[in-house]
């Protein structure tokens, strides 16, 4: 009869596992489409006002790898009549800002990156389909403290920064629908 509590248990494991499998989850990398119309969107080359060197190239082409690995969307780099949508962003800031300091040289240890971006994805028609006038996002780097092996760390948290902004992005746009 020692069967019995096993044969029980697993008859219980598999009738929950078969309840779980109708209760409305499903796997993450499901996809949300925008509207049907929309089967081609633009990425023109984003816009920066600040002084960041190439910092709205990393981003546009983080977001553009996004879009490409996420989605089945055709994406091209130019506004042009035969896209469906443009996505448009504006960097409005950029800076490093040092975090924490050495307390025996006085230096800066560590520092944060900050980006500001503002995004706006319309049709063709120039209706918006997605809007957020205020990104936010940050990554801190360490800085060297040994002058003959130091190199700049600011550069892998900027991209670091514009993969997880992209990230962000086209999870939120997919999301909205």
């Amino acid at each position: 009869m020692t069967a019995t509590p096993w044969a029980a248990a697993v008859a219980l494991g598999v009738g929950l596992a078969l309840i779980s499998a109708g209760c409305g989850y499903h796997t993450a990398g499901n996809k949300v489409d925008l509207p049907q119309n929309i089967r081609t969107i633009a990425i023109p080359g984003f816009v920066s006002q600040s002084q960041t060197f190439r910092i709205e190239q990393l981003l546009t082409d983080a977001v553009v790898r996004e879009f490409n690995a996420r989605t089945q969307y055709r994406v091209i780099h130019e506004a042009k009549g035969d896209a469906d949508a443009v996505l448009k962003a504006t960097v409005v800031s950029a800076s490093a800002t040092p975090l924490a300091y050495d307390s025996q040289t006085g230096r800066a240890a560590s520092a944060l990156v900050t980006v500001s971006i503002q995004v706006t994805l319309t049709d063709r028609h120039g209706k918006v389909l997605f809007d957020n006038p205020s990104y936010l996002f940050h990554d801190q780097y360490e800085i060297s403290r040994d002058l003959h092996s130091f190199f700049e760390e600011d550069s892998p948290a900027v991209d670091r920064l514009s993969r997880d902004f992209a990230r962000t992005l086209v999870a939120n746009i997919l999301e909205a629908y």
